[in-house]
């Protein structure tokens, strides 16, 4: 048994903090909510990026959810990856039961219902603000890193980028980049070797084979105009709550590529936008990404590389980002360092695999005299995780079992007509979802063959009528007469009467026809 009044006095302790604090629930010592053990997650080191993690079914998305309407009362925009479809509820009121007011008296809480201000954003025809991007906004080092090119590769999309910027041919969705890569492998071969150097017909088959293989995914839906602007996920609502922007990616689950290749661009999207601001009392938005395992499910090296990279450096924008996934070994140890606050959901100890992931996951957490972490992760409650968090001055809180607070929120999935309603009372919808086809390289290239086969066929008219138009030779046979003769009766009655003629002729002086044998 543990002492409970040294317990108590080490989770004030190691949970104080100066300036605005979030609280998420209350520790767990032997099974008992010890009141007063607060659990708190100080605003300020929320940009110290973190991890969700548990099993299926051990309350992952309702401490996501929690954390969002934190976060959105405080004035901070969020972005949530809603990939299995049951996050949207945020944006209604949730209903109070038995189990809701036995854990909020344990707590110490009140329960209110409140819905959030939400946006619904998707990448595909799914209803919601449709989200875009331009492949120029993706540039060739991004672009390439998601379609896996190696070094060569990536220099030769480089000069193609170049080209398109020289000659005035937007690279808007990647019909256009198709249509730029068959141009320089035919008709515009010439001129491109004359102005950047030699091209490889290997290296153009590759990276087209590379782009197809993302068509195949329907990355098209997401290439194109009108594109998105990063500010519009930064918005506040008009009572001073942040805006919840619940990206539906629901049918992405079978498509990595596609959800990769839209986390990366956002990320360095963000990164790119956002000006340096370092460590604010409050962070300027927090981005959830919920089962994030698909991102780094078929990532190359080089993708690992730039996410890694990006995670580094976005904090100092004021940006915090959240993977939620189910087995935390999904996370790269790499990207798993850069995590300040850990959420630990019960894990299920089925195979041998099973508890060598256990086992690792516990010795991720600080050491503590008060659990067996390595047993307690197997015993977890629904609703309830293991929390360690960086404080103020970045070191990791002691860890904590907490039994998290119950969202205020809608705990279900939109119906059709809600999500009708969020979508009518939204600001953006109207100005991305209106169909753009700009004239961009395909249409341009397309025009400037048509054009080129069009002089062609002009010139061989002309070149025709000359002909026709020369004057011709004297004694020369006109060109009706000539049409008689070259009849082709008329030419064969002519070389029958010329046979007979000359057989005729040679008969006569002996020297034709087969010789008689004289009887004599």
């Amino acid at each position: 048994m543990a002492d409970t009044s040294r317990f108590l006095q080490a989770v004030k302790d190691g949970y104080n903090f100066k300036g605005e604090s979030l609280k998420i629930g209350c520790a767990i010592l032997d099974g008992n909510v010890i009141s007063g053990a607060d659990v708190l997650i100080p605003l300020k080191t929320l940009n110290r990026h973190g991890l969700i993690a548990g099993a299926t079914g051990t309350g992952k998305t309702k401490t996501l959810q929690v954390l969002s309407e934190g976060l959105s009362d405080a004035g901070i925009p969020v972005v949530v990856m809603d990939i299995k479809g049951d996050f949207s509820g945020i944006a209604a009121a949730g209903t109070v039961n038995d189990k809701i007011n036995e854990r909020c008296k344990l707590l110490s809480v009140e329960f209110k219902p409140s819905a959030y201000p939400v946006e619904l954003l998707t990448l595909s025809n799914q209803k919601g603000t449709r989200l875009r991007a331009t492949v120029s906004e993706f540039g060739p080092v991004l672009l390439s890193k998601i379609l896996g090119l190696n070094d060569t590769q990536e220099s030769f999309v480089s000069m193609i980028f170049k080209y398109c910027d020289d000659s005035k041919l937007p690279l808007l969705d990647l019909k256009d980049f198709i249509k730029i890569l068959q141009y320089i492998s035919d008709e515009g071969k010439e001129e491109m070797e004359k102005s950047y150097g030699k091209i490889s017909t290997s290296s153009t088959g590759t990276i087209l084979r590379k782009v197809i293989e993302l068509q195949q995914q329907k990355a098209d839906l997401f290439f194109g105009e009108k594109s998105f602007e990063v500010d519009d996920l930064m918005r506040l609502n008009d009572d001073g709550r942040g805006m919840v922007s619940v990206i539906r990616v629901t049918d992405l689950q079978d498509r990595p590529k596609l959800f990769s290749t839209f986390m990366l661009q956002l990320l360095a999207e963000l990164y790119a936008t956002c000006p340096e601001v370092g460590d604010l009392d409050k962070p300027r938005l927090v981005l959830f990404i919920d089962e994030a395992h698909l991102i780094f499910q078929e990532a190359s090296n080089a993708l690992l590389q730039q996410i890694e990279t990006i995670i580094k450096l976005i904090r100092s924008k004021g940006i915090g980002i959240y993977f939620c996934t189910q087995n935390p070994m999904d996370v790269p140890s790499s990207v798993l360092a850069q995590l300040g606050l850990k959420v630990q959901h019960a894990l299920r100890a089925f195979t041998a695999a099973d508890r060598k992931t256990i086992k690792q996951t516990s010795e991720n957490y600080p050491e503590t005299e008060f659990y067996k972490t390595e047993e307690l992760i197997t015993q977890l409650g629904i609703g309830e995780a293991l929390v360690t968090i960086l404080n103020e001055k970045g070191i990791p809180t002691p860890l904590v079992h907490c039994m998290m607070c119950p969202p205020r929120s809608k705990m279900d999935i939109l119906t059709d007509v809600e999500i009708d309603a969020v979508i009518a009372k939204s600001k953006i919808a109207a100005r991305y979802n209106q169909v753009i086809d700009s004239q961009s390289a395909y249409e341009i290239l397309n025009g400037k063959l048509e054009d080129a086969a069009k002089k062609s066929e002009e010139i061989k008219q002309e070149q025709q009528q000359q002909k026709e138009q020369r004057p011709k030779p004297p004694g020369r046979v006109s060109k009706k007469d000539d049409s008689i003769f070259d009849n082709p009766v008329l030419k064969q009655v002519g070389r029958t009467a010329a046979s007979v003629i000359t057989r005729s002729l040679l008969g006569v002086l002996g020297l034709g026809g087969r010789r008689r044998k004289s009887i004599f």
